[in-house]
This record gives C-alpha cells, structure tokens and sequence, in this order.
C-alpha cells in the first residue's frame, strides 16, 4: 500500500494509469460488459462499484480538456431509458476533482464498443448499473 493512493486501486490499474498517454482511454466497465471480447488488456476489479474508483483514479489522472468530451458512456438503445441517478452518482465522483468538466458525452452501442477496441485497457467493476460503462480520456499532467 502507498500513502496517497487509494487502496481500490490495484497495482495492475496503478501501472496502467502511468503507461496512458495524452489522449489514451481507459474504460470503466459494468459488470455486463463484453471486455474480454474487445480488447487485450483487461484489468480485474470486481466488487467495486464505478463511483468509488472514479473518486480512487481521478486525483491521479488528468482528464482531457482538448477535447469536447474527455467523459463518454452509452446512450440507451432505442425503447430502453436511462437511470439519470447512475449518470448524477459518476458525476458526484468526478466533480471532486473535475469541477469544471465538460458534460458527459453519450453514444451509440457500437460506436462505444469500437473505442473499447481502441483503449489502453478496460477496467471490469462490479458494478451492476444499466449503461453503467464510463470511457475517460486522458489529458496532460500538469507540472508540480
């Protein structure tokens, strides 16, 4: 364990988070979605709900602001809704430490599940939310 760093966070995730890039993605994924089928590298962290790693991961990662939506989940495939109170919890986490964040960004199925082909990894939660699935966009880190 390491003073500062949030024990939800797995020494797999920590050395993830300091591979990405500016402009690397990282995929927060519920406990439904087919990581496995997307990309190679898929990172374990059942039981955790997405809320409690936002606010583990985000004091360490710099969302992207050189973009319109550095936040993307699913949009709700046509007859289903949405659960706004999933969208008002991640949003409660962020804002912790992204404020002023652009809103979040919603899209198609399969559109979100070509960018889980291309990101850096995918993080499989425990969470159980419908359209639960959250994409972050790094950004630069800014110098001490």
């Amino acid at each position: 364990m390491l003073k500062g760093i949030s024990p939800l966070i797995s020494p797999e995730l920590l050395e993830v988070l300091a591979r990405m890039g500016h402009g690397d993605e990282i995929i927060l994924a519920d406990a439904h979605f087919p990581g496995e089928s997307f990309n190679e590298r898929v990172l374990r962290a059942d039981g955790l709900r997405i809320p409690d790693l936002l606010e583990a991961i985000l004091p360490l990662y710099e969302l992207d602001d050189y973009v319109p939506a550095p936040l993307v989940m699913l949009a709700a495939v046509e007859g289903d809704e949405l659960d706004p109170s999933v969208e008002k919890a991640y949003l409660n986490s962020i804002h912790k430490t992204n404020p002023n964040v652009a809103p979040i960004e919603r899209m198609e199925r399969f559109d979100f599940y070509d960018r889980a082909r291309n990101a850096f990894a995918v993080v499989m939660t425990g969470e159980t939310a419908k359209y639960g699935n959250i994409l972050l966009k790094k950004g630069v880190t800014p110098m001490i």
